[in-house]
């Protein structure tokens, strides 16, 4: 028995050395590794052009300090070549979600791209306790009617929380008087920016010294929105079938408690999982709701979780 493994273990070691060694052959040599490199792989300097602009307030890219940090978040999400497919894929799914509220409030069309470097269009949370794809502290979300508890979550509803962005934005255009600056407040607070504004005796957000996080924010956004509308331009090719869809559905009125949303699903058709994907604001497996508040679940259209 000891011989035989001995043949075995040896045939496996001479096996592994001719693959090694097939893999050393098959290797370019040093001068044509170098040839290999330059024609297969190619990484770019990027033009940034020169009429950039956020919401119709155009960057000041004459000024060296500014153009180059707008070529920085060119280049960085441009060559997060994976980050910026997800990107391109999960907009043609929640784009249509948050364009029309926007559109709706008066709110330029260009912050759809603020909800992106925010979250990455997913329901994300950060250290700091913001929820959702446009990242709404409690505080500033019960300010705005949002319900927020352990049982329902509303920061996860897209089409609300678009709405509490939306009245914070529009607050923060009639105190700065641009929306540049107003963007940057969702990010730094009204009075952050104000605080800066004040002491360094400016009025523009790129005569602001800002730390890393604000100083880079409206670049990211302008960064993003040059790559999602040039997709070609950056390298990006994909078919309209490689992006994610939205999908229809319906919305069924509920006021009264819900005890078990498993079976409440099963009677749609659906199981819990797709009843979670579609209403992540609700945050337990079942519906509390003492006060007989009206909500809104909504639920897939039929076929679209069913194999064809």
């Amino acid at each position: 028995m000891k011989t035989i493994k001995t043949i075995f273990a040896c045939f496996g070691l001479l096996s592994l050395s001719a693959l090694f060694i097939f893999a050393v052959q098959d290797a370019p040599s040093d001068d044509n590794l170098e040839k290999k490199i330059i024609n297969d792989y190619n990484v770019y300097a990027l033009n940034v052009p020169d009429d950039l602009n956020f919401a119709g307030e155009a960057m000041p890219l004459h000024d060296p300090d500014v153009l180059e940090r707008m070529d920085r978040e060119l280049l960085v999400n441009t060559y997060w070549q994976s980050n910026a497919l997800l990107i391109f894929k999960r907009a043609n799914k929640y784009f249509p979600v948050i364009e029309p509220i926007l559109k709706k409030y008066g709110i330029p069309d260009d912050f759809k791209y603020l909800a992106v470097i925010e979250s990455g269009l997913t329901n994300a949370v950060s250290p700091a306790g913001a929820r959702g794809v446009w990242q709404i502290m409690k505080a500033t979300g019960r300010e705005n009617g949002l319900e927020i508890n352990d049982n329902v979550d509303e920061r996860y509803n897209l089409e609300k929380a678009t709405e509490v962005a939306c009245k914070y934005l529009l607050e923060a255009k009639e105190k700065f008087g641009n929306w540049t600056l107003s963007a940057a407040s969702y990010n730094a607070g009204k009075a952050g920016v104000s605080r800066r504004l004040s002491k360094q005796n400016v009025t523009d957000y790129y005569d602001l010294l800002l730390g890393e996080e604000t100083g880079r924010y409206m670049f990211r956004i302008v960064a993003l929105k040059e790559i999602l509308n040039n997709p070609n331009k950056y390298g990006f090719n994909f078919r309209l079938k490689d992006l994610y869809k939205p999908i229809p559905t319906s919305k069924i009125s509920v006021d009264s408690a819900v005890t078990d949303f498993v079976k409440f699903s099963e009677k749609f058709g659906i199981n819990y999982k797709i009843l979670k994907l579609h209403n992540p604001w609700l945050r337990e497996p079942h519906l509390n709701n003492k006060s007989g508040k009206e909500y809104f679940i909504e639920i897939p259209k039929e076929g679209y979780y069913t194999k064809p």
